[in-house]
């Protein structure tokens, strides 16, 4: 019986990672088992920080592995798209920006699509298929090695490529924020590409919906309070609004439409 538990929870825990929630009602039918075989693993899963629970299921809460890209693509998603609006509403044309590696990210990019006279240096290749063809920007790519994860240029070279600049915004996204203000991520590599990007930039915005508050994640990026805006789509956490404050990090949210 120890087994088949076992078995069941490791089950769970990679149709999570798959797709970001899980649901109880489609778990029970996919693992044959009764509702509340499920929900006592689920329960089960949240005491040991695995998961945690939300009405009718669960999502992920691993602190050393990050979702899979495509699964981060769907989570949230109508929060990340008008993040990505308002944070394109802060950037004026004529002006020059670093985008990161990021679904947020990519939304913010997708905003800014139709613009004009923009500069625009990213170590990600979705950015590029969505800003590319426009003639009124101009796209320089970030070199170094691309990880087919999720088509982001990282590594050392990298870094050194985007010292080579001094940018009007830097537009960044993070795994997890702490309440103290800590930002966090997964993967060094991408770390010390956004830790490049946020020292060589006039002004940093932070693009991150209200999922990462509180998340746990490994790997330092850097504090709020490097960052001069916070855009999410809603700020749910007292304690890091007062750090915000602290800082003088202007806070925009944004509401979701859809």
């Amino acid at each position: 019986m120890a087994g088949a538990v076992a078995d069941r929870h490791k089950a769970i825990l990679e149709i999570a990672r798959q797709t970001g929630k899980v649901t109880v009602d489609v778990l029970a039918e996919r693992l044959d088992v009764t509702p509340q075989t499920i929900r006592k693993d689920l329960n089960d899963l949240s005491a040991d920080s695995l998961l945690a629970r939300v009405h009718g299921g669960a999502v992920i809460t691993s602190g050393i592995d990050n979702l899979t890209y495509e699964a981060r693509r769907v989570l949230a998603k109508a929060e990340k798209q008008a993040i990505g609006e308002v944070v394109a509403a802060l950037i004026p044309d004529k002006a020059s920006i670093f985008i990161n590696i990021g679904t947020t990210t990519e939304e913010v990019a997708r905003a800014l699509a139709t613009r004009r006279k923009l500069l625009v240096i990213t170590n990600n290749l979705n950015v590029v298929d969505l800003l590319y063809r426009n003639p009124d920007i101009e796209v320089i790519v970030v070199g170094g090695r691309v990880r087919q994860v999720d088509r982001a240029s990282v590594g050392a070279f990298a870094v050194e490529f985007i010292k080579s600049f001094k940018v009007d915004f830097a537009i960044i996204g993070a795994s997890a924020i702490d309440e103290d203000g800590t930002l966090l991520d997964f993967d060094m590599n991408e770390v010390q590409v956004s830790q490049a990007i946020i020292h060589n930039a006039r002004q940093v915005i932070l693009a991150a919906d209200r999922s990462k508050l509180g998340r746990p994640a490994p790997v330092r990026i850097g504090h709020i309070s490097e960052v001069d805006v916070f855009a999410t789509d809603h700020m749910s956490s007292p304690a890091l609004a007062a750090v915000c404050e602290a800082h003088g990090v202007r806070i925009v949210e944004a509401a979701a439409t859809a």
